[in-house]
């Protein structure tokens, strides 16, 4: 049983008393929950449960709380309040503070807040907590400090949503963690920094990330042999009969220890004795040593780190280490405050990094007998901790927080008893976590990198490197699959569906990367001109991110757009999406910003465009000139466009800017739960299932009870629009863009439409042709790229609004040059039968439906501008008729 305790950046559990009830007991329609805020004595918040709620004041003792009144009051009036999980689990004010003798004073007073079932804001109770009577669903707080009757001064730091029935800890993903590592391993043994190019130290740092987050497996056996066979390579790199790297026999020591293995005898070498024998003597005068600032230090490790790390694996070995080792960690105070990265001679100046005090704090807490300095630094490091859970990268600095730094510290905070802060960081770093399971460097940064999820995945298992061993994780009951498995974030292969049981991905990608489809390595074309479909070119590279099965052509295809690279007419990406001109398609900005953060890119600076900023200026005020209606974005005149939009403004962070376009959205959806395909909404017989999957999409990034409420009504209307063999209805028939954009969407709920996913997947199959292409639809047999593109993308089930791709490893790839064809020296003409395809200079995006014929989530704009006015004229027979044969499927 336990309580959850809530930080400024989530929840976290903390042991109740043996008669509390866990909030997990309680819902959002049973029992009721409370929360009491420490922060005044730099505690926590906890939270706790009533299953059968009466008064206020049996909501706290049920909920594990213990009370004091005053003299005067008696027990009616809460003047103290207490809990296990309050620190040294004490009643406060203590009553050194306060005497509760008379009732205390409005400067100093624990003020009660109240919020019923569903309300978002919180309200001052000027009723006591015993006349206080509770309903399913009623939220209480406790806030200490100056309130003035009626709720003026102190209130809840947090909203009553983040602590309601059903909010769970907020913990780090450690298994997203573990399959995110994984995907970043070559032969599922070692990380490349590019092809051919191994890093030790970066598959030793996947490995810790691994035996923490996936434990004792087989990924974990082969990346710990590999290390073993590169123990002479790293360690030793001056040779076998030469002192070692003191940072690398570390690290590999370290992990000897951490799955099992004697580091005395871990790849043919005594790696103890290699670190006991490199650490340096005080120097003779005017005799410097080589590898050596100063005495203590282990021969070549530079850095505070590899010089703690060395002493942890002396310590993890059973070996005492030598006293001027530790000691040397002790004298790397910067004059500016913290401690140096650096293992500077003595007196030379450094900044002071958090990091580095983290790492020093470790070392001394493992090595023991250094108390003082221990105290000393662990205040420095408590002292750099921001209100929130964060730590920045320099000491003092007020610029963005540092993940690694935060990581560290939350593994230091708990070894050393420190569990409040200890959480506290986590609760901030679980938020900074990539939906698949990666951590950039800092909160501002774009891309996961391996440095700051291998610290963070040890934090998030609660363990750090002096006490990390591998162990038998058992499966997760809610997600039975391995830990660790395909991940569409990293440079292997994405999630599939598995031999034999949907499309073959790899000879779809090769369909779509074959020269007489995409134009030089760039670009697909509209047919029978040089002219590029850009819309259709940013779906092909989605569908190549969406598999990892070919990273260079997907790194020609984000290159080409994002350096202004020309179409065969001389035309670029801005041609398309008129960013910063009256004509601007705010669904082809969002396409385009959200190509730039599927990949790593900035969306602020893609193709030499603010894209993010686009998109702010281009939502609409009100009806008119390009707009639906307030919030549509200008010229978007489909739901996919308006989706894309929203994706991409949110996965920037702009939720407050997205907000007045997903109420727009939200305003889309009919009864049935379904979402038309144009805009403006003419009849209520345009509900169309690639729209509604992509609304949903959109909308499940978004979150919050009101879009999760709409994307349920979503997926259920899918869902009952299968057809009997697996395919969904599209506008050109059963379609295989349908069918794949509905795996997208069902796969939001794979645990409740698992089955029809599946068998939505053996339908693509079987529409794949032998070129590896597929066909638009049942009835129109032939391989088309809009379709391949769509279909190969969608068989991952991995959403387009979390969908990442790193190009780390990649280069840039060679052009050939306008008009390169290898088989007729002409642009390739891409056939897609029945359809022309667009790819006009204008402003409008596509109301199309692509349903099958239009395959495709962007559009070029120009030619749909006259399409859009003759649909507003002709209402929804005239859309039916449009769909069919004009190029709007390019959407977006």
């Amino acid at each position: 049983m336990a309580l959850l305790v809530l930080c400024s950046g989530g929840l976290y559990a903390a042991a109740p008393p043996a008669a509390a009830d866990a909030p997990e007991k309680c819902t959002p329609s049973k029992g009721a929950i409370v929360a009491v805020d420490f922060g005044a004595f730099e505690g926590p918040v906890v939270r706790g449960c009533d299953p059968t709620p009466t008064t206020g004041y049996e909501l706290l003792k049920t909920g594990g709380f213990s009370t004091a009144g005053t003299e005067h009051d008696g027990p009616a009036f809460i003047c103290r309040i207490g809990h296990a999980a309050a620190p040294d689990g004490k009643q406060y004010p203590t009553p050194d503070r306060e005497k509760c003798k008379d009732t205390p004073g409005a400067d100093a007073y624990w003020s009660y807040w109240v919020a019923a079932k569903g309300t978002k804001d919180w309200r001052y109770s000027s009723l006591g907590a015993m006349s206080r009577k509770l309903r399913p669903g009623d939220v209480d707080a406790w806030v200490f400090g100056a309130t003035e009757i009626g709720g003026g001064g102190a209130k809840p730091s947090f909203s009553p949503d983040q602590i309601r029935a059903g909010n769970g800890p907020a913990e780090i993903r450690t298994r997203a963690a573990g399959g995110w590592v994984q995907q970043r391993l070559t032969g599922g043994e070692r990380v490349e920094t590019s092809p051919g190019e191994p890093s030790d130290l970066l598959t030793v740092k996947a490995a810790y990330a691994l035996a923490a987050s996936v434990g004792r497996s087989a990924v974990l056996d082969r990346v710990s042999a590999y290390l073993r066979g590169r123990t002479t390579a790293y360690a030793y790199p001056q040779g076998a009969d030469q002192p070692p790297n003191a940072e690398a026999a570390a690290r590999l020591a370290l992990l000897a220890k951490i799955v099992g293995k004697d580091p005395r005898d871990f790849g043919g070498h005594d790696l103890i004795g290699g670190l006991l024998a490199a650490v340096c003597p005080e120097p003779a005068p005017g005799a410097p040593q080589e590898g050596c600032s100063a005495a203590g230090d282990f021969r070549g490790a530079g850095t505070t780190e590899a010089q703690a790390m060395a002493v942890l694996a002396l310590v993890r070995a059973g070996v005492e280490p030598p006293e001027s080792a530790v000691a040397r960690l002790t004298r790397l105070d910067c004059p500016g405050g913290g401690h140096g990265s650096m293992l500077n001679p003595p007196g030379q100046y450094c900044d002071g990094e958090p990091a580095a005090t983290a790492w020093i704090a470790l070392a001394l807490h493992a090595a023991g007998g250094f108390d003082g300095a221990l105290a000393e630094t662990l205040e420095e490091l408590k002292g750099q901790q921001r209100a929130d859970g964060s730590l920045p990268g320099y000491t003092d600095s007020t610029n963005a927080a540092d993940v690694t730094t935060t990581a560290l510290a939350a593994q230091v905070l708990r070894a050393t008893g420190d569990k409040a802060r200890a959480d506290k960081a986590v609760a901030w770093l679980a938020g900074r976590q990539f939906p698949l399971g990666g951590f950039s460097s800092d909160e501002l940064a774009l891309e996961p990198h391996l440095y700051p999820t291998e610290p963070a995945a040890l934090a998030g298992t609660g363990t750090d490197l002096l006490n990390l061993v591998a162990k038998v994780i058992p499966a997760d009951p809610e997600n039975p699959a391995e830990p660790g498995g395909p991940d569409p974030g990293g440079p292997g292969p994405g999630p599939g569906p598995g031999p034999g049981k949907g499309p073959d991905l790899k000879k779809g990608v090769a369909y779509l990367t074959a020269p007489k489809q995409l134009v030089r390595g760039r670009y697909y074309p509209v047919p029978a001109t040089g002219r590029a479909d850009f819309g259709l070119t940013i779906d092909g590279a989605f569908a190549l991110a969406a598999t990892g099965h070919d990273n260079a052509k997907l790194r020609g295809i984000v290159d080409f757009l994002d350096q202004g690279g020309k179409d065969g007419e001389g035309r670029t990406l801005h041609s398309w999406t008129l960013t910063g001109t009256q004509h601007a398609s705010g669904g082809s900005i969002g396409k385009a910003a959200l190509l730039a953060q599927t990949v790593g890119r900035d969306p602020r600076a893609f193709g030499g465009r603010d894209l993010i900023a686009a998109l702010a200026k281009e939502t609409c005020a009100a009806a008119g000139q390009g707009c639906d209606a307030k919030g549509n974005y200008r010229n978007a005149r489909s739901v996919f466009g308006q989706s894309l939009g929203i994706i991409a403004q949110v996965r920037a962070g702009e939720r407050e800017a997205a907000a007045v376009p997903v109420e727009y959205l939200l305003s889309l959806q009919w009864p049935s739960g379904a979402f038309p395909s144009v805009i403006p909404v003419r009849n209520s017989s345009d509900q169309e299932v690639d729209s509604t999957a992509m609304a949903a999409m959109a909308l499940h990034l978004v979150g919050g009870e009101k879009a999760d409420a709409a994307v349920a009504r979503a997926l259920e209307w899918i869902a009952g629009r299968q057809l009997a063999d697996g395919g969904f209805p599209g506008a050109s028939g059963n379609s295989v863009n349908s069918a794949a954009l509905a795996i997208q969407g069902l796969a939001l709920d794979e645990p409740e439409y698992r089955d029809r996913i599946a068998r939505a997947q053996v339908f693509l199959a079987g529409r794949q042709n032998t070129d590896g292409g597929f066909d638009v639809a049942v009835e129109e047999p032939g391989s088309d790229v809009r379709a391949s593109a769509q279909a190969v993308g969608g068989s991952t089930t991995v959403s387009f609004a979390v969908l990442e791709r790193s190009l780390a490893g990649t280069s840039p790839q060679p052009d050939p040059g306008p008009g390169h064809d290898p088989d007729s020296g002409a642009p390739p003409r891409i056939v897609t039968p029945g359809e022309s395809s667009g790819g006009g200079d204008g402003s409008g995006d596509s109301g199309g439906s692509g349903g099958g014929r239009l395959a495709s989530t962007g559009t070029d704009p120009m030619p749909l501008a006259g399409l859009a006015a003759a649909l507003l004229a002709a209402g929804t027979a005239a859309v039916a008729a449009a769909r069919r044969r004009a190029s709007a499927g390019s959407r977006g």
